[in-house]
């Protein structure tokens, strides 16, 4: 696929924005640290196509209002020492591209990830300084159908997936015309960003050390550069509710509430990754899962803030229990392990990174190839979930999206869990695996069943 570039532009905000440096808390500075990308196909109606920059303004001056009350995306990161990083408010602006295709949007077929994809999404180079980079790259490619893809890359260290989308969302609403809906709360001292330990950690944290290694290897460097695939791997509401039956009829009684659809489907990945992997019995591996903790605290997070309030934590076992014992087992490691989220513990994990003199081996810059921060690659896995928050719906004006996803997603042990686009109660999992294990993986993924 030809895509060809036509314009880039800095969009900076439309009015002055509160200037200087804003701490940020220590759930801001460890996982992933780079840009995460989404993107998503419109089939805008014939009067958005005519005059042809229509489209490109209307999203222009929307974003460049956006960023007014969001201002700390068009500041930029700058390291203050021992591996951590602050925001300067200092509204440099964001990326735009402005790119044209002769592809058509049937082309992609049902739209699954493909390697022509990175043409639509814009590239950041880590090699320069981190303070020369923008927060948030968008790209707009027209194709010769009238059709158009936008790309939103953001950078993880100043958004979760939930303030990604609120401020998507915010972005979307102006452009329509509409009122702010709900101002971003940006006092990231809530999780005492700037401040000293108040005391050392009362909870053993593991989700912050590096997870298990593959029996025999001294560390994951082999695993780590091996070639990987992706698979859009879809299930019926038939076998999404199979997959619960499964799971809770073997549950013990003093279980509270049946299985969730994501502790089934992740213990289901789980122990399918384990089988086409082919870990021997006594392997260990883990199972990483991001929590967010807005309603998980004494006192509610406010309403808006804009930030990280994920944390990572992980389930561990053996693989010879995950594939020996049933479904529910696997699901019950990993209810275990969200479990632990609360107040006391997102505390402590605080207190255990602030006592780190250097957060550098928390963080995962996330790189093909990259030898630091934590592998969930093979034996491991991180399973996201997009089930409860509102990725779909973006409209600017010129309709709903027809499809949207992650947008590149090439890590060994990636892998999302999204809702279908249509509601009728299906998923999708977007796994990402060597390409060796790929195909025993989908033959267990649906055999099992």
């Amino acid at each position: 696929m030809v895509v060809s570039l036509k314009n880039c532009c800095t969009v900076k905000p439309a009015e002055p924005t509160w200037n200087g440096p804003q701490p940020l808390s220590e759930l801001d500075q460890v996982g992933t640290t780079t840009h995460v990308s989404t993107i998503y196909f419109y089939r805008p109606t014939q009067n958005w196509l005519s005059p042809p920059d229509t489209i490109t303004n209307t999203l222009k001056e929307s974003l460049s209002k956006a960023l007014v009350p969001f201002y700390p995306i068009a500041g930029r990161l700058s390291w203050i020492g021992k591996g951590r990083l602050q925001i300067n408010c200092n509204a440099e602006g964001v990326q735009f591209f402005e790119a044209e295709s002769e592809s058509k949007l049937e082309d992609f077929g049902d739209f699954s990830p493909c390697p022509e994809y990175e043409y639509l999404i814009p590239s950041v180079d880590y090699s320069v300084p981190i303070h020369e980079m923008p927060l948030l790259l968008v790209q707009l490619t027209k194709f010769k159908c009238g059709g158009i893809s936008l790309s939103l890359l953001v950078s993880h260290v100043v958004v979760d997936g939930p303030s990604a989308l609120h401020f998507f969302s915010e972005w979307a609403r102006i452009a329509r015309g509409e009122p702010l809906g709900t101002s971003p709360f940006h006092d990231r001292r809530v999780f005492r960003a700037g401040d000293p330990p108040r005391a050392s950690p009362c909870i053993d944290h593991e989700g912050f050390i590096q997870p298990p290694l593959l029996l025999g290897k001294l560390d994951s460097l082999e695993e780590r550069k091996k070639k990987t695939t992706v698979a859009m791997l879809k299930l019926t509401k038939t076998q999404v509710e199979k997959l619960k039956k499964m799971a809770n009829e073997d549950q013990s009684s003093d279980l509270e509430h049946d299985y969730t659809r994501y502790e089934t489907l992740a213990g289901h990945i789980w122990r399918c990754a384990c089988k086409a992997r082919k870990h021997g019995n006594e392997q260990p591996t883990a199972l990483g899962v991001c929590v967010d903790s807005r309603r998980r605290m004494s006192t509610p997070l406010p309403i808006g803030y804009f930030g990280n309030a994920t944390l990572d934590v992980i389930a561990t076992c053996r693989a010879g229990d995950l594939m020996s014992k049933p479904l529910s087992y696997a699901s019950s490691r990993i209810r275990e392990a969200i479990k632990k989220v609360n107040d006391e513990f997102v505390n402590s994990g605080i207190d255990f990174l602030k006592n780190q003199p250097d957060l550098t081996q928390f963080q995962d810059i996330h790189s093909v190839g990259s030898t630091q921060g934590p592998f969930y690659g093979n034996p491991n896995l991180g399973v996201v979930s997009w089930l409860t928050i509102p990725i779909y719906g973006l409209d600017f004006g010129w309709g709903k999206e027809i499809y949207m996803g992650p947008g590149t997603h090439d890590f060994d042990g990636d892998s999302l869990v999204l809702p279908s686009h249509d509601g009728d109660g299906s998923l999708t999992v977007a796994l990402c695996l060597q390409v060796v294990h790929m195909d025993d993986f989908k033959k267990q993924f649906y055999e099992d069943i």
